[in-house]
């Protein structure tokens, strides 16, 4: 594990936050468990450009923090399941907020990084 030399401030409260749920996948994977996509396997197939390494690291920092719990059923195959804290629960709100946020600003979040020749889809739940 990486440690960082200068000493991170948690004074300001976007950094606080940016610690815990800093990281590509973590929002996303906060959202898929809060909807009950719980499994490694199936936040997998809900976050598809996320690779399972890159989710079990990042579902293990959220342990660390105690934004989730981890719970290991018995028999073959391993089954396990990952489920909000409380605390973790307090985060919902923030996701919320960036969801809103996203879908507000999709297209023309899109449109600014195709113009920058980034490789982006803009997939949209017509519901």
């Amino acid at each position: 594990m990486y440690h960082n030399k200068i000493p991170q401030a948690l004074d300001y409260g976007v950094s606080v936050t940016m610690k815990v749920i800093g990281g590509k996948w973590k929002p996303c994977i906060i959202d898929c468990i809060s909807n009950g996509i719980n499994r490694p396997a199936q936040i997998q197939k809900a976050i598809k450009q996320a690779s399972l390494r890159v989710i079990n690291q990042q579902l293990s920092e959220l342990l660390d923090y105690e934004i989730v719990t981890k719970e290991s059923f018995e028999g073959y195959p391993l089954k396990v399941e990952y489920t909000l804290t409380p605390f973790g629960n307090t985060l919902l709100s923030v996701i919320d907020a960036m969801q809103q946020w996203g879908d507000a600003h999709a297209d023309k979040v899109a449109e600014i990084a195709m113009n920058r020749k980034e490789n982006v889809t803009l997939y949209r739940n017509k519901t």
